[in-house]
């Protein structure tokens, strides 16, 4: 049984989840995905041939630190297009909740609609969490740099908003 209902703080309740996949390693083959974007389109890796991916997971669409990450990464987008990249955020909202927060906050690179969940298991970013006492399952923020063979080239787990664009960028040029 799978996770099925959201709750506004673009979580799932606990009751439904299932167990986790391994977690992945540096140098491990990066899942592939196959879910839609912001315009319904379905994307997958192979849509951004050629390029490092920065694939970032976040909790949910127009919270501050979100917003933050979002909004950082969008400031160094031309940067991380010279280094070779491609940016992806990845979150649990749906397509019109994204079109929204790229409409709002003016950001330049596809959304992904990870509304079932199974992408954000496959990166074994969709964890337990506990507010307030309340336990529930959501997406931990990690972001994931994917070389142009499709390998993880730096995973960054439990992200601290403030200096991380800066952090990727570095990876890219390495």
């Amino acid at each position: 049984m799978g996770p099925t209902d959201r709750t506004s703080a673009g979580c799932r309740d606990i009751e439904r989840d299932e167990s986790m996949s391994k977690e992945l390693a540096v140098g491990d083959q990066a899942p592939e995905l196959s879910i839609p974007d912001q315009h319904g389109k379905s994307m997958t890796l192979k849509s951004f041939k050629g390029k490092q991916i920065v694939l970032y997971f976040y909790p949910k669409d127009d919270t501050p630190g979100c917003t933050k990450e979002s909004c950082d990464f969008r400031d160094v987008e031309s940067q991380i297009l010279r280094a070779g990249g491609a940016i992806v955020g990845v979150s649990l909202d749906g397509k019109e909740s994204h079109q929204k927060f790229i409409k709002k906050f003016g950001l330049p690179f596809p959304l992904l609609s990870d509304e079932d969940a199974a992408i954000s298991k496959a990166y074994g970013v969709y964890k337990e969490k506990n507010m307030y006492g309340r336990k529930y399952w959501g997406i931990e923020r990690s972001t994931f740099v994917i070389d142009l063979e499709g390998k993880l080239k730096a995973i960054f787990r439990k992200v601290s908003v403030d200096g991380h664009a800066d952090e990727v960028l570095k990876v890219l040029k390495a």
